[in-house]
């Protein structure tokens, strides 16, 4: 950053009392311009509006400070040339970031005018109550959903009301509904039965009063212990909503998965039937997964955890433009380009679309994907965790890594910007207002990352899926006082590196109520 820095005076005229002048000086009167204004020759003539502001600004600013100036070598007064210059760099800099706002706002707003078959979709659905009109193609839908709700909140509110719009305009026959809760009270249950009574399509909500733990897998910690991780659980209760897969004689177009948070049916409908859309195809879309972004308030991006750019890189600081420019910064650029697709390894965003054949191999033809396909479930592939104790990575990020293509340049998946949800009704509001100044926020957005560090070191990133690589892995061994060491392994490198970090969260066996239901383990040194 260059400075500017205005020099002292060389010389000034030396200082004097003020008995030593006998006239006194007034400017306004010596200086000439403003002698021409307000001589009677001038006066007489009729002055503009603009004229008199302006007058009577010139006369405010430079008169006073030239007065100012006077005076202070005058009498000798000490110059107060720095402050003023910080009032005038502060009002300046605030004038500037005020018109560049508005500016960005009305002529270069972000995300604010989608390709034109989104507004196509929109007005469709709005300028009828036919149900179904969001879905020409009659596309089969299996929507799901694995919640929990101890207040009855979510069925009985506005995701429970947004679900049911959804339904309404992809057609009760084209939709298949299950939701899956567990663990959350006598409230959840009834709430969700009320909701049940509503669903005008095929659904199963199913309710577990308490989810056995003994059926999960079990992890040796240090201590000697048995625990079942965190992601483990978190795949099993998602996998569950996805159980009816398996005995439906349904061959489903797509999937949506929902998290709690509240959204816009028309754009749950653009996510599914225009994200990376084939014009010459009658609307069929070309994508493996494509998510929504996820708000925990107006301007910060939720869901980083299970979030990785084209490279695998982890996410920026979340605001806009959320990614790096690590590597070739290939889904930044996409952002920034205002794309509908922007290319990624693996999203979630609280609600993602899947092309259905991933999950159900018995309706597939043959499928490429990063995942082996032998090692996935008979059914399809569904969701996991990692088995190294102290690596963890998102369930919501492996099964991106399973289902996406082995081309490195299209991976499949993909970030839809234009659709935004939230986790409560107020930061939803604001979404279509706050969006508009995002691309004031990108050279600062480099800059902190940059400052912070990011993205975050991860040494197991860039491994290409089945090379031999030597990777740090946690070995238990009850005989030393650690409860076991890290120890280099040589093996075969996984294709979802990149989702993962050391670290390792663990589910709490009796969790006290309002307690977060799991804890984390220290990385043993």
């Amino acid at each position: 950053m260059v400075q500017i820095r205005a020099q002292d005076d060389e010389y000034e005229l030396r200082s004097r009392d003020s008995v030593e002048s006998k006239d006194s000086f007034d400017l306004d009167a010596e200086d000439p311009e403003t002698r021409a204004l307000t001589s009677e020759a001038y006066l007489p003539h009729e002055r503009s509006a603009w004229a008199e502001i302006l007058s009577y600004l010139r006369r405010k600013t430079f008169g006073s400070a030239q007065r100012s100036r006077q005076l202070a070598r005058n009498v000798g007064l000490p110059r107060r040339r720095p402050f003023r210059r910080i009032c005038f760099f502060t009002h300046s800099a605030f004038l500037t970031v005020l018109c560049l706002a508005i500016f960005t706002a009305i002529l270069r707003p972000s995300y604010t005018h989608p390709p034109e078959r989104y507004n196509t979709l929109r007005q469709q659905v709005l300028a009828s109550n036919a149900a179904g009109r969001a879905n020409p193609q009659n596309e089969k839908i299996f929507i799901a959903a694995s919640i929990f709700d101890p207040d009855g909140e979510l069925a009985q509110g506005p995701w429970s009301k947004a679900v049911l719009g959804l339904i309404d305009i992809l057609g009760p026959d084209n939709v298949f509904l299950s939701i899956y809760e567990n663990n959350a009270g006598t409230t959840a249950r009834e709430a969700l039965e009320s909701m049940g009574q509503e669903v005008g399509c095929q659904h199963e909500l199913i309710f577990d009063e308490n989810l056995d733990p003994s059926t999960l897998l079990h992890f040796t910690l240090p201590d000697g212990t048995r625990r079942v991780k965190r992601i483990t659980y978190l795949a099993e209760v998602r996998n569950r909503a996805l159980k009816p897969l398996e005995l439906l004689e349904i061959k489903f177009d797509k999937i949506l998965y929902l998290n709690d948070v509240i959204f816009d049916p028309i754009e749950a409908a653009h996510l599914l039937f225009l994200t990376k859309a084939q014009d010459t195809d009658a609307g069929r879309t070309d994508y493996r997964a494509a998510c929504a972004v996820d708000f925990i308030n107006p301007f910060k991006f939720y869901d980083t955890f299970a979030t990785r750019d084209s490279e695998g890189y982890s996410m920026g600081l979340p605001f806009y433009p959320w990614f790096t420019d690590s590597g070739r910064g290939r889904s930044r650029q996409d952002v920034l380009a205002q794309k509908d697709a922007v290319m990624v390894k693996s999203c979630w965003g609280g609600m993602v679309a899947f092309d259905a054949k991933y999950f159900q191999f018995n309706f597939a033809d043959k499928l490429n994907t990063a995942g082996d396909l032998r090692k996935a479930p008979a059914e399809g592939f569904r969701f996991r965790a990692e088995e190294d104790l102290f690596w963890d990575a998102s369930e919501c990020c492996l099964i991106h890594a399973d289902i996406q293509s082995p081309d490195p340049e299209d991976s499949g998946i993909y970030l839809n910007p234009y659709v935004r949800v939230a986790y409560d009704e107020r930061t939803l509001s604001w979404l279509g207002f706050t969006r508009r100044f995002e691309r004031l926020y990108t050279g600062m957005h480099s800059l902190l990352n940059h400052i912070v560090g990011l993205p975050w070191y991860n040494p197991r990133r860039a491994a290409t899926a089945g090379s031999e690589v030597e990777e740090r892995v946690w070995v238990y061994d009850d005989t030393l006082p650690t409860g076991g060491s890290f120890t280099k392994m040589k093996r075969k490198a996984s294709h979802a590196g990149y989702c993962g970090r050391q670290a390792l969260q663990v589910m709490l066996e009796q969790p006290v109520p309002g307690q977060r239901p799991y804890e984390i383990i220290p990385i043993p040194t």
